[in-house]
Parts: structure tokens; sequence; C-alpha cells
């Protein structure tokens, strides 16, 4: 459902501070200043410009985040306790915990992946689990220390990749069962039941109302107007928290973050990473990612050898997943990363230009962090295949190196500020809406 709001102009030039700060907010994509409308529950808040969500609502925001985000922690532990997977060939049967996974890297002095997958996959989520409790439950805890938590958890919601382990897993299911049977142990099923209940408790998660919980974000000292960006009228957004403030002022002084109306040297950064990235990703085509033993015969595989083995195999959707995770999106994502650079270099377009990027820098955001599904499959294999001369398979350097282009990717894609593609559109106070609630 669409709620409209015709008080344009009565909202545009309000006076009362308290009222103007708890109804508008910068779009953090676009850097419209908008109306939020009304909410009702299951609702959300989209910009008109852009069609960013800027706030949800739900029914029961504390007891739902809460309950999701502690049945999540619950299935994490019990898929730490007991075999998570489990493979046979020729007799000899192998089977993993996930516990075991880093292990088992480390001891092939590989602790850099098993750093990665640690990190990735067990620590970030639970301590953002954590925190969604803790803060949700309004713990007696500092006010620094809960600022200090929303702040790290917003953060590092971007890193928690528990969902692309979980798909890694199964296309290691696939490559494997041409070599042995292939099962599922006691811990599998809640695993998965943890990866589906940490996405919804992030999802019932609202930024703007959790920070508003916290604390009230500072008031404006004069009146603003709708339709217009902050940037033409002294203001900008707090990246982390969206607190209103002025474009002079450094730090906010809500959650203590430091920011300017624009990143600092954003298209810098953005470009230094993307030219490192591109030279990673080189090499890690090259070099092989995984090295395969078997009766004492070793044989290298690069990701393109995989895909090609995956195909002549006949497991047609698995070489496509793989092909279009590994090779097509960091091409495609860096190729767009390079486009965002140089449009916002540009002097003057139009507002379908500026939508058309944002889309583009969207998609970017989105699947990037999808590549890593192919060094989480290596991790997994890794693990699970150790079967002595009969057949083991060792991660390589090329997977390190094929890590390390997703991230700085990631990082690149971070560090631009997608507001660079709208600044050069003309506004048109009159004809922007307030806002929409759908």
């Amino acid at each position: 459902m669409v709620c409209s709001h015709e008080n344009h102009k009565q909202r545009s030039h309000e006076t009362d501070g308290e009222q103007q700060q708890d109804n508008l907010m910068l779009c953090p994509q676009c850097d419209m200043l908008v109306a939020l409308p009304p909410l009702a529950f299951g609702s959300k808040a989209v910009c008109p410009r852009c069609k960013t969500t800027l706030s949800s609502r739900w029914a029961e925001p504390r007891k739902q985040p809460i309950g999701y985000a502690f049945s999540a922690l619950l299935m994490l532990v019990l898929a730490n306790l007991f075999p998570f997977v489990n493979m046979r060939v020729a007799g000899i049967t192998s089977e993993i915990k996930l516990i075991q996974i880093p292990q088992v890297m480390v001891a092939e002095n590989y602790a850099s992946m098993a750093t990665l997958f640690m990190v990735l996959v067990q620590l970030i989520p639970t301590f953002c689990m954590l925190a969604i409790i803790l803060l949700c439950a309004r713990a007696r805890i500092p006010l620094g220390a809960k600022v200090w938590m929303a702040k790290v958890l917003f953060q590092f919601k971007t890193w928690c990749m528990v969902e692309i382990f979980l798909a890694g897993v199964l296309v290691s299911f696939v490559k494997l069962m041409a070599y042995g049977d292939i099962g599922i142990g006691t811990s599998f099923i809640p695993y998965c039941l943890f990866c589906l209940l940490q996405v919804r408790a992030f999802q019932c998660v609202d930024r703007r109302w959790l920070w508003q919980d916290i604390e009230a974000a500072p008031q404006l000292e004069h009146p603003a107007q709708v339709g217009r960006t902050g940037l033409r009228q002294g203001l900008r957004s707090c990246q982390c928290c969206t607190a209103i403030l002025p474009a002079e002022q450094l730090r906010c002084t809500r959650c203590h973050s430091i920011g300017h109306a624009r990143r600092r040297h954003s298209l810098q950064w953005t470009m230094s990473l993307l030219v490192t990235s591109i030279m990673l990703y080189i090499p890690s085509m090259a070099m092989p990612i995984m090295i395969t033993e078997a009766l004492g015969n070793k044989m290298p595989s690069t990701v393109m050898a995989g895909v090609i083995l995956l195909w002549g195999e006949g497991s047609y959707p698995v070489a496509m997943v793989i092909f279009i995770a590994s090779v097509m999106v960091p091409s495609l994502k860096m190729l767009a990363i390079g486009w965002l650079c140089l449009d916002a270099n540009g002097k003057g377009k139009d507002r379908a230009d500026s939508e058309r990027m944002h889309l583009i820098y969207e998609i970017v955001e989105f699947v990037g962090r999808w590549s890593m599904i192919d060094v989480f499959v290596i991790a997994v294999l890794s693990a699970l295949v150790r079967m002595g001369q009969l057949m083991s398979i060792y991660p390589a350097t090329g997977a390190l190196l094929f890590a390390g282009v997703v991230i700085l990717t990631m990082f690149a894609a971070m560090t631009f500020d997608p507001r660079l593609t709208w600044d050069r559109v003309n506004e048109t106070i009159k004809k922007e809406p307030q806002g929409e609630g759908k």
C-alpha cells in the first residue's frame, strides 16, 4: 500500500525542531531530504528519488529481533557440537565438524584462510546476534558501550557470510559426489536454521529506529526544506546513525563518528582499491586455487579448470554458479566500479543517468560478496577430503589471492560515495514528493 501526503508546503517550512527531526531524514544514497510518512506495521518508507529504503516498522521491534537472534545463537552452538558433513570413499569414512575446518587449514599452513573462515562465518555473526539481543533488550550497559556496539553491528552486517558459506557447502557436495558417498551430519540442519534465523534477525532491526532508541538525534538549529539535497542546504547525514548535522560539523554528537558532507577522497580510494584488486585478480585466475592428491598424484586446479571439469561431468548448474560467482561477477564488478568513478567525474547529466548508475551501484554492492563462494568451497573440500594417499585436497596460493580480490572489491564499493552520482542532477523542489510508504 502506498501512502500519499499532501501537506508538502507546511512540512517544508516546519519550524518546530523536535517534530522536524523526528520526521525528516537525509537519504544516504542520494542526499535528498525526505519527510517520512507515518508507517503502518509491516511497511517501509522509501526515498522518492532513488527508491532506497529509509526506514521500516515492525509489529514487535524488540521481541522479534531478540527471538530470532537468540534462536540463531542456539542453532550455531548445536552446529558446532556435532559432525557437519561426512564422506565415504572405498570403505574409508571422513567426517568434520564446523569448528574443525579452520584447524585443518592451520595445520596445512593456511592460517590466513582459517582466519577468514572463523571471522566471516563464526565470530562476526556471533557478535552481531549478541549485539542485537543486548541493544533491543535495553541491557543495562553504559551508553558508550551501546553506541560502540551499534556502530560495529551495522558495519559488520555486510561481512556476515553465513549464507554464502552454506551455498559453498552445497556446491562442494556436487563436486564430491563423483568421488564417493556424501552425507550430512547432525549439525547440518541446525546450521541451515542458523543461516535463516540470522538473516531474519537483521531484517527486523531498523537502523533509524535502533539509534533513536539508544539516544535521541541532535536537533536542527535552522528549518530545512524537504525536496532539496542536504548539501545545498548546508546539511549532511551521519553515515553511521542517520542523524542530520550541519555540513561543517565533523563529529556526530550522537554516535561520535567523524564524517563529512561527502566521503573525503572517495574516488581516489575507490580507484586505488580497484587497481590493486585487478593486480591480484590476474594471478588468482592463472594460479591453482586447490591441489587434489589421488594415489600419490598431485593435480593442481585453477578456477576455470574447475568450471570446465564440472561442465564436462554434466554438472551444468553448478558449473554455471561457479563461473558466474568466481569469474563473471568479479570481472563485471571491477568494470562497474570503474564506470561509477568515471561517471561521478562527469560534468552534467539528467535524472535518468543517475538512476541507471544508482542501480548499477546497488547491484555491485549486493553481488560482490557472493564471489567468496569459491573460497568456502575450497575450505570445505580441504577439511573433509583427508584420506591420506587415497585422496586429499589442499588449498593453494590462488585461493588466498582470490579471497583478497573479493575483499578489496568490497572495500572499493564501500569507499565509493553513491551521492556523487546525484550531485549534478538539477533539483526539482516543487515536484519532489515527501516520501512513500510501502
